[in-house]
C-alpha cells in the first residue's frame, strides 16, 4: 500500500508570544451559540488569529456569507505576505491535548494522500467515514475551500493500535517543544513536538503505520476475511475531508501536482485513554405511540418485555420509552451490525408516513420531551472495539451513532498548510 499519511511544510505563527489568542475551536462547534463567537469575537480583537482565517458555520446561513469567504480568504494572503507564518519543513508535530476532564490525548499531525479516501457508504478505500456523510452539506464548505490559500485542520482521523505502536512511544523521545499554552474558552492545554520527517522517529512512526495497513491485517485483527484494510477511520471532521477531496477532484486533472491533493489532520489511537465514545438517543415527535409500537414490531422479529433482558449474543437490545413506561426490545435476527443502525433502519421508513425525528445526547433529556406524542428510544453505548469491524462489514454507521467528547475538547485550529 502506498504511504498515505506522512510529514509536512507544516504553518505555525512566528510569533508565540500570544497563542491563547491565536487558537479558537473548530468551526463546526457552537453553531446555535452566537454568544460564543461574540465572546471569542472580542477576546481576539486586533491579533492575528486562526478566527480570522476560518469561517465559524453559524454564520453559513448569513447573507453576508460571499463578503465574509472574501475577507478570509484575503486576510490568509496577508499573513503569508507579512510574515505571519513560519515553516516548519517536512515535518510531523506530536501533540497533547489535556481536555476539560483532567485526561490528555495524544495525537500526530501530518498529511493524508486523498486519493486513499472515499466517503461513500460502501467505500473500501484506506481512509473511511464512520459515519453518513450528509452531501447537502459539501457544496457550501466547498465554497470556502476553493479559493483558499492555506487550509487549517480540525480533522481527526482515528487508528485501531491496541499495541501502542505508531504514537505513545514518541513522548519517550524527548521531542523538540514548538508550542505550550492554555487554549481559550475552557479549551484546557496544548503542548506540540516538532518531529522531523527524516528523523529515527518519524521512520519508526512510518514502519508502525505499514502493519497497521497490512494486506491481511482485518482477518488477524477482526477475523473478517477477504476485506480491504481499514488503517484509518474518521473521527472528527468527515464534512471537512469531504469537502478537501471534492476540491482536489475538481482540479485534479488540470493540476495534477498540487498541494491539495493532500490534507493536514490529527490522527488519535481509537485506544487513547481519553476517547470517550458517548451513546446518541432518539426522540421521535408528532406521532402516534401505539401505532409507531405497532409498526416497529411488524417490522422487527422482536421480542418485548417489561423488564431488561439477559443478553445474548447475536442479538441486539433498545429501549423503547413512552409517557407511560418503559417497553425493552430484544431484535433476534437484526439487519445491523448495532441496535442503533437496525432501528434507524426502521424510524427512516417510519418517518415517511409521519413524525419527526431529533437525536439526544443524555437519557434525561430523552425522559423530558417524552409526551402523549412523543416517544425515545434509547441504547446502549457503543463499545470503542465495535467501531472498524462495524465499519468493515456494514460500512458507515447510521448518522448519529455516537459522539466523541465535549464542544471545548474538539480540535483548536492552530497549525496551517499551503494547498495553492
Amino acid at each position: 500500500m502506498k504511504k498515505i499519511f506522512m510529514p509536512a511544510d507544516i504553518l505555525l505563527p512566528s510569533d508565540k508570544s500570544n497563542m491563547k489568542v491565536w487558537s479558537v475551536v473548530a468551526c463546526d462547534q457552537y453553531t446555535s451559540d452566537k454568544n460564543y463567537w461574540e465572546r471569542v469575537e472580542k477576546t481576539v480583537g486586533e491579533n492575528p488569529s486562526t478566527l480570522k482565517i476560518t469561517l465559524p458555520e453559524i454564520y453559513l446561513e448569513e447573507k453576508d456569507l460571499p463578503e465574509r469567504i472574501e475577507k478570509v480568504n484575503s486576510t490568509m494572503k496577508t499573513y503569508i505576505e507579512n510574515g505571519t507564518f513560519e515553516t516548519l519543513k517536512n515535518s510531523y508535530i506530536y501533540t497533547e491535548r489535556t481536555l476539560s476532564n483532567g485526561k490528555t490525548r495524544k495525537g500526530l499531525i501530518g498529511i493524508v494522500d486523498l486519493e486513499a479516501y472515499d466517503f461513500s457508504k460502501d467505500s473500501t478505500s484506506p481512509i473511511r467515514a464512520t459515519e453518513g456523510t450528509v452531501l447537502e452539506r459539501i457544496p457550501p464548505r466547498v465554497k470556502i475551500r476553493e479559493n483558499a490559500p492555506i487550509e487549517l485542520p480540525h480533522i481527526m482521523i482515528l487508528i485501531d493500535d491496541p499495541e501502542k505502536t505508531v504514537i505513545e512511544p514518541i513522548a519517550k523521545t524527548s521531542p523538540e517543544k514548538i508550542y505550550d499554552f492554555d487554549l481559550m474558552e475552557n479549551g484546557g492545554h496544548i503542548k506540540g513536538y516538532k518531529i522531523s520527517g527524516e528523523s529515527d522517529i518519524a521512520a519508526q512512526i512510518n514502519l508502525s503505520l505499514d502493519k497497521l495497513c497490512e494486506d491481511d491485517i482485518c482477518e488477524k485483527k477482526y477475523g473478517i476475511k477477504d476485506a480491504a484494510p481499514l488503517p484509518f477511520a474518521m473521527g472528527d471532521g468527515n464534512h471537512s475531508l469531504a469537502t478537501a477531496k471534492t476540491c482536489w477532484e475538481k482540479i485534479k486533472n488540470s493540476n495534477p501536482d498540487s498541494p491539495a491533493r493532500y490534507a493536514l489532520v490529527e490522527i488519535v489511537n481509537l485506544h487513547d485513554e481519553s476517547l470517550e465514545f458517548e451513546a446518541i438517543h432518539r426522540n421521535v415527535f408528532d406521532i402516534d405511540p401505539k401505532r409507531l409500537f405497532s409498526s416497529m414490531k411488524e417490522y422487527f422479529d422482536c421480542n418485548i418485555s417489561s423488564f431488561p433482558f439477559k443478553k445474548q449474543k447475536g442479538r441486539q437490545y433498545f429501549t423503547y420509552l413512552t409517557k407511560d413506561g418503559d417497553i425493552f426490545v430484544e431484535i433476534i435476527n437484526p439487519s445491523h451490525n448495532l441496535a442503533v443502525g437496525s432501528v434507524q433502519k426502521f424510524l427512516d421508513e417510519y418517518l415517511k408516513e409521519e413524525g419527526k425525528i431529533d437525536y439526544i445526547h443524555g437519557e434525561d433529556v430523552v425522559r423530558k420531551n417524552l409526551s402523549e406524542t412523543a416517544v425515545g428510544f434509547l441504547f446502549d453505548t457503543m463499545s470503542k472495539d465495535e467501531l472498524f469491524p462495524t465499519v468493515i462489514k456494514d460500512g458507515a454507521l447510521p448518522r448519529k451513532t455516537f459522539s466523541m467528547g465535549h464542544a471545548e475538547d474538539k480540535r483548536y485550529y492552530l497549525e496551517a498548510r499551503k494547498i495553492k
